[in-house]
């Protein structure tokens, strides 16, 4: 259908029914059959009529646009109240949202909910908002990140609650995010590599026997993991891993890049890329809550591939 036809998100209702919505610069729904491929042609494709009382008032006139809705439309329900959240204004965009009494409206217009990102932003801002073990999350988009840019988008994310009378506060957009780890990781649990807060260098590949995987390792680079819950004390660390050059080392980390060493876990030639084997060594022991980080040493070049971890007792 062309260039209009994009940004399309799924909401289903309380009773089941799913719906769609789309749209730069116009906002389309329909609902969607059982199979969640086609829609229901009887009920039709509907066109939203866009107005500066239901989507807001545009400062930037674009071809006789008045309603400062742009693109990028996400659903969400809370307490029987309908929000419809969306990036507004035109380039440079900043998020916006519209409430109504159903799935399909009738809208009217909330306020902005976060400002233009001026440092690090990228030339669009696309909202989600979700609920997770009770607390609210918007995510949203930015190009700060080393390399970053309008077309090298990052994904962010920030804990906000709802106002009394159920508005949606201005949220601020930060470089920390979430502080408060929403869960622990079980370290005597077999954990896959790609399970990270934050990394330097490296990137993700996956194929068909292992999944998801890191790669691209170099010397250096690093994977932090947050809030590694060591409840029982461990002395053996596993790491699945394959490589066809010289190796290198997982060197394993508590609390920072170069804090205290548990242990170093030597990786050697397995053959190939894709020939995977399980590496082990001793590590000390420790207790309690910490971040953990894997840095990555050996020679240069590629070092080897990591799929998964594990500590045992």
């Amino acid at each position: 259908k062309g260039y209009g036809y994009i940004d399309p998100t799924v909401f289903i209702d309380d009773d089941g029914q799913a719906y769609m919505y789309w749209g730069n610069p116009n906002l389309w729904h329909v609902k969607l059959n059982d199979d969640m491929l086609s829609y229901d042609e009887e009920y039709g494709i509907v066109k939203e009529e866009l107005r500066d009382d239901n989507f807001g008032y545009r400062s930037k006139k674009i071809d006789n646009r008045t309603a400062a809705y742009e693109e990028g439309p996400w659903m969400y329900k809370r307490n029987n109240l309908y929000y419809l959240f969306y990036p507004a204004g035109g380039v440079p965009e900043h998020l916006a949202y519209s409430t109504g009494p159903s799935v399909t409206g009738p809208w009217t217009y909330g306020d902005t909910i976060m400002h233009v990102i001026q440092e690090g932003g990228a030339f669009t801002n696309h909202p989600g908002v979700i609920d997770y073990k009770g607390q609210t999350y918007l995510f949203y988009h930015n190009g700060a990140l080393p390399g970053g840019g309008g077309f090298k988008r990052s994904v962010c994310v920030e804990p906000f609650e709802f106002n009394s009378d159920g508005s949606v506060p201005l949220i601020e957009p930060t470089i920390e995010g979430v502080k408060k780890s929403v869960y622990f990781v079980n370290p005597c649990t077999r954990v896959q590599a790609e399970t990270m807060a934050w990394s330097k260098g490296l990137k993700t590949a996956q194929n068909s026997e292992v999944g998801v995987y890191v790669t691209n390792i170099d010397n250096g680079d690093y994977i932090k993991v947050r809030s590694v819950d060591f409840a029982k004390r461990t002395r053996k660390f596993e790491a699945s891993a394959s490589s066809a050059s010289a190796g290198g080392e997982i060197e394993i980390r508590i609390d920072s890049v170069d804090g205290e060493l548990l242990g170093a876990c030597k990786v050697e030639n397995t053959g190939g890329w894709h020939e995977w084997a399980v590496q082990t060594c001793k590590v000390k022991r420790t207790k309690g809550v910490h971040d953990v980080y894997f840095v990555f040493k050996g020679d240069e070049g590629q070092l080897f591939n990591f799929d998964w971890w594990k500590f045992k007792k």
